[in-house]
């Protein structure tokens, strides 16, 4: 018998700047047909008409630590917290006992709430109104050296609407599928996931969200580009493509410890968040005074208000392994061999399972249309064996400062991220 290792892929792209269409599962070419639906049945996971308040603070809070987890001073750091969370929700099906509670700690929710999270956001977020086209899809693909637990597949195509596959994950073939598969639902922004899967894979899990949006107000085009300084914290000056606004109302927030605006997409609902530091307030010490009431605080003291705003044009890419810091928000057993339990994922022989990395990828572009992410989590699991302000605002983000997407209604971020170094 093989050894083995899960692979449960959480692919996640946010495309903003554009016009739009209908979200739809992606297709996969040639011969690979999905299986269908076990026998059996489980309680349906409820899915609420809003978010409680107790349901959203467990997500803050986890967005929260998940930045400040991730990031390393004077690096540009993007996370997206919605990527993170439906690849864990997913693998939470398949866990049992301490293990469990664990993954309930780590987002301060049961797993049923959990779930529950998950199939509100993919519900709210495929049915975006504007020029807004969403897409969230998702597939498990299984190795026939494994038994998978009829409740876990119920689970995860009931909540999340999974395609199942059963293919050889070491035959190149089923490498080229998955990642057409990728390819396909993201439009050819991520054209590929893995190069191969190691020979103790054994399922993978993998969900794409696409998103493609732009800006309520636009900013306006320029005649020809030009450039800004941006500094760096240790001094380092940049010369970045910028963009302005001009002079006109926006919507302004001003807290103890920073300034910002919040740039509505068309879709009335999700919003890009700019946040830059008050001079002398380094960002680390910032963002340690973050905690899981920072972002719905500030959007909720917003007011439209006269800005003249400058920032600059970018693109970013991050990638790293989320398992140290995902250990240090408390997703400890999780990663032991001799503790774990993924029981209710399957049988892969009798050798247990257990994480043994997570690993995450992330895009960003902010231009004058709107703006374009993605990101991509692979969880891979092993066995052993008032009144506006009438002064106007001058905002310049010419400094270190964080950005992200924010769901205006709820306040829950879908990525976060800092831009402390300008090219």
């Amino acid at each position: 018998m093989k050894q083995c290792r899960i692979l449960p892929v959480l692919l996640a792209l946010s495309l903003l700047a554009g016009c739009v269409g209908a979200g739809m599962l992606a297709p996969v070419q040639g011969s690979m047909k999905p299986l269908p639906t076990p026998q059996g049945s489980l309680p349906p996971v409820t899915v609420p008409d809003c978010l409680s308040q107790d349901v959203l603070t467990g997500y803050d809070s986890f967005s929260t630590e998940l930045l400040k987890h991730s990031r390393r001073e004077g690096k540009n750091v993007l996370v997206s917290p919605l990527s993170v969370t439906l690849a864990l929700g997913m693998t939470a099906n398949g866990a049992a006992e301490e293990t469990l509670r664990e993954f309930e700690a780590l987002f301060g929710l049961d797993r049923d709430n959990l779930n529950s999270l998950c199939a509100r956001f993919m519900a709210d977020y495929a049915a975006l109104g504007g020029s807004t086209e969403a897409t969230l899809v998702n597939s498990l693909w299984a190795d026939p050296d494994l038994t998978l637990a009829n409740g876990f597949v119920l689970r995860c195509q009931d909540t999340y609407g999974a395609q199942l596959f059963q293919q050889d994950l070491q035959d190149p073939a089923t490498v080229k599928a998955v990642n057409q598969w990728v390819n396909e639902a993201t439009r050819g922004l991520i054209p590929s996931v893995v190069d191969e899967f190691d020979h103790q894979a054994v399922l993978a899990l993998i969900n794409a969200i696409y998103l493609k949006n732009k800006f309520a107000h636009p900013f306006e085009t320029p005649y020809s580009e030009w450039e800004m300084d941006f500094t760096a914290e240790d001094g380092t000056v940049t010369h970045p493509k910028g963009m302005s606004n001009g002079t006109r109302n926006e919507e302004y927030i001003s807290g103890k410890n920073e300034q910002g605006v919040l740039l509505p997409y068309d879709d009335e609902r999700l919003g890009l968040l700019l946040l830059l530091p008050q001079e002398g307030i380094s960002l680390t010490d910032y963002l340690d005074g973050w905690d899981k009431a920072t972002i719905p605080t500030l959007l909720s003291t917003r007011q439209e208000t006269r800005v003249s705003l400058t920032c600059p044009k970018f693109k970013t890419e991050w990638s790293a392994s989320l398992n140290d810091s995902l250990q240090a928000m408390g997703l400890s057993q999780a990663f032991d061999p001799q503790q774990a339990d993924f029981s209710a994922m399957g049988n892969a022989g009798g050798d247990p399972l257990y994480i043994g990395d997570v690993i995450h990828k992330t895009a960003f572009e902010l231009n004058e249309k709107g703006t374009e992410a993605a990101a991509v989590t692979a969880v891979i699991m092993e066995c052993t064996s008032a009144m506006p302000p009438q002064n106007l605002i001058y905002l310049r983000f010419d400094r270190p400062f964080v950005y992200g997407i924010v769901d205006m209604e709820t306040g829950a971020p879908l990525f976060l991220g800092t831009m402390e170094r300008c090219e």
